[in-house]
């Protein structure tokens, strides 16, 4: 019988070691070179670290060696804290000496100039070649709490001790991840890793996201990323995480690693980086953050308490416009807050028959006239509803520990009694009464609408979670691939385009490309007035903005004219465009004007965008993205995330649009962008009709990557 390897995250080692090296070792605890082995001493870490430097027998009482190859015994990691020029030396020390896991706390690479990116380069081509992980250059390391690793020189750490808890923070920039964890250790938040990736040459924090949603001793995982250069990547570790049940809060706190691709079509004008990143953020269960705070109340919350199981709270108040404003908050923060029962309004009447409302229900001041008033309160709304979060505002009365600590012992009675709620307290506190408060498994908030805006977090998390599970393997195809695909998008004109997405599966009316107005004229007779008439040119996209499309020709004489009056107008535009004649269309009436489109992000790849079309798309940007490939399911968000969506419906006793033929043709320019992904740069459907039967596709652009 043979026992199954444990197979260990390949950033283990970075966490975890037994034992570092500190190339550039200084005896001073001041110095860059000496603060790590100063925190790791004064922590009590107890690895062996083997100080590194040519020109000391001892450094800070640790035995000191001249190089690595001078140090008994295997080493698991090291860290790099010599000038730039001497760094690549370093490293092959390192690959010299077996060491997997080097940090490279030294400055001076690519954020400064082009040499030091020529050899931030030379360093990352020396580690791949041996199989050896960097973190950095320009980083300011890892800190593990439990085992008490403090590889880093951050100045927070110097008068800040974090006390072992579940909170991971994984930041590209160490000022910011020291803003983070210094703010979550001055209010008592429990930390399990700290790392800060700096250039990320290698390792970067999408990396150490996917390394912390496996590891035993993260609960949450606290992100900020400047760039991301792999989106698939980043999908799969946020993905990883959900599926731990471990919620991700990022921040993104700059542009994108590649900038955004200016594109000519509308969709691309409308996609931004910040769009994209949120629709993935929302499709991989995470989070995105809009400040330190809000974040670290999201961490806070998932520590301290179970996961809301459902989306319903219950507000109990001594304020009525306290209650009134997380009302508010609720709604505007996705918090459901029901009416309570008429049977349990009745019950808890009898016991507080001064209380008004069904939800907020305010008890006003009198409740402190009744024993066990508010304990009493909490108890039977717990025992009727099957809320997963109740709210307690209490106004000053954590204030006063003589009224407060039997009252907050009932209320820990309570909480024990319902282990699966979220009990939240909303009042001022001091960190004692805070810290009284957290043993007794319950939270307090001083501010109201940060308390609702954190559970609001949670309760999308949990939605977003169960979207995923519901989808997984869900992504669909519409249509076989058993046509002639053409070799090559480059040059399609907009029939051409049409013809081709038609065979994907999205609706084209019958069109006739026409050379000469005799043509044209019989090409109406044969489709039937009214007509339409365009001029095709691969080089004029926007037919519109040149006053290339004429409509409602109702007769063979005004189809000749419109022939001729396109190709003039045509022939008079600059840069002598390419002119292939007139399409003859029918003229298609009434129904709701919407756009499709792909916009192919240069980090996350292809994205379908839907809106409601027409010249002003852009103005409004009423649009909404998701990343392909599609499911049914994400597709009908996708249409529902758009707030003119409504329109559909049948909008004021108007016709309802047969929204079933546009989820089809979503699903279907899915599979086009699934298709061509390498070659597309975006895809432009402007208007896409729907009708009260079926939908057609009025124009189409289709752009491709610059070779």
């Amino acid at each position: 019988m043979t026992t199954a390897l444990i197979q260990t995250h390949p950033l283990e080692q970075f966490f975890n070691p037994k034992s570092v090296a500190i190339i550039g070792a200084s005896s001073d605890p001041k110095k860059l070179g000496g603060k790590p082995i100063r925190y790791m001493l004064e922590r009590g870490y107890e690895g062996q670290i083997y100080p590194i430097n040519k020109r000391a027998e001892t450094i800070q009482g640790l035995k000191a060696y001249p190089s690595l190859s001078d140090v008994p015994g295997p080493v698991d990691q090291a860290l790099i804290i010599v000038p730039a020029s001497a760094a690549l030396a370093a490293l092959q020390e390192c690959i010299d000496k077996g060491i997997k896991a080097v940090q490279v706390l030294s400055s001076g690479f690519a954020e400064e100039s082009e040499e030091g990116a020529r050899q931030q380069n030379e360093m990352v081509a020396l580690a791949r070649q041996h199989g050896v992980r960097l973190l950095g250059p320009n980083c300011l390391g890892i800190v593990s709490v439990r085992n008490r690793y403090f590889a880093t020189f951050s100045t927070a750490l110097e008068a800040l001790t974090p006390s072992p808890g579940g909170i991971s923070f994984a930041t590209q920039s160490g000022a910011f991840g020291s803003c983070a964890y210094a703010q979550a250790i001055q209010r008592g938040m429990g930390i399990a890793r700290i790392v800060a990736t700096g250039n990320e040459a290698d390792v970067d924090v999408t990396a150490c996201i996917d390394f912390l949603a496996s590891d035993p001793e993260t609960e949450v995982i606290c992100a900020a990323i400047e760039g991301c250069r792999d989106g698939d990547l980043l999908r799969r570790a946020l993905a990883k995480a959900a599926q731990a049940k471990k919620p991700v809060v990022l921040m993104k706190v700059g542009s994108s690693a590649v900038g955004q691709q200016a594109a000519a079509t509308h969709t691309g004008a409308i996609a931004g980086d910040d769009k994209i990143f949120d629709v993935v953020c929302e499709e991989m269960g995470a989070w995105r953050a809009s400040s330190i705070e809000e974040m670290l109340d999201i961490a806070y919350l998932c520590t301290k308490l179970p996961q809301p199981t459902n989306d319903r709270a219950s507000i109990i108040t001594v304020s009525g416009g306290i209650g009134v404003l997380m009302a508010d908050d609720s709604e505007r923060f996705g918090v459901d807050t029901p009416r309570i029962s008429t049977d349990l309004y009745n019950e808890i009447r009898e016991v507080v028959p001064f209380m008004v409302g069904t939800n907020p229900l305010d008890t006003t001041a009198q409740i402190g006239v009744i024993p066990r008033g508010i304990p009493r309160l909490v108890e039977m709304v717990m025992q009727k509803t099957d809320y997963a979060a109740h709210f307690i505002y209490l106004a000053q009365i954590p204030c006063d520990p003589v009224r407060f600590v039997p009252m907050l012992e009932d209320l820990a009675a309570v909480r024990a009694q319902f282990d699966d709620r979220l009990m939240i307290l909303v009042g001022p506190s001091d960190d004692e009464m805070r810290r009284l408060l957290e043993t007794r498994n319950l939270v307090i908030f001083s501010d109201p609408t940060r308390a609702v805006r954190a559970l609001g977090a949670l309760c999308e998390i949990q939605r977003r979670r169960a979207h995923m599970v519901a989808e997984q393997g869900a992504a669909e195809c519409v249509t076989k691939r058993d046509f002639a695909r053409p070799r090559s998008l480059t040059g399609l004109n907009e029939l051409e385009a049409k013809q081709l997405l038609k065979q994907y599966g999205l609706p084209v009316p019958t069109e006739t490309l026409c050379t000469s107005a005799d043509e044209a004229a019989t090409a109406a007779e044969h489709i039937g007035y009214p007509v339409v008439a365009k001029i095709v040119s691969p080089d004029i996209q926007h037919k519109t903005e040149v006053g290339g499309v004429i409509l409602n020709l109702a007769d063979a004489q005004s189809v000749r004219a419109a022939f001729t009056t396109l190709m003039e107008r045509a022939g008079a535009q600059p840069g002598q465009p390419r002119i292939q004649g007139v399409m003859i269309a029918p003229m298609i009436k009434g129904g709701v004007e919407t756009i499709l489109g792909i916009h192919v992000d240069p980090i996350f790849g292809p994205m379908v965008m839907f809106g409601l079309g027409g010249v002003a798309v852009e103005l409004y940007k009423d649009v909404a993205f998701a990343s392909v490939p599609l499911s049914t399911g994400r597709a009908e968000r996708l249409v529902e995330k758009v707030k003119a969506s409504q329109l559909l419906k049948g909008w004021r006793g108007g016709a309802p649009s047969d929204v079933s033929a546009l989820k089809h043709a979503i699903l279907a320019l899915s599979d086009f962008a699934t298709d061509w992904s390498h070659a597309l740069e975006g895809v432009d459907i402007n208007p896409f009709v729907v009708l009260p039967q079926g939908g057609a596709c009025l124009d189409a652009v289709i752009s491709t990557k610059t070779p």
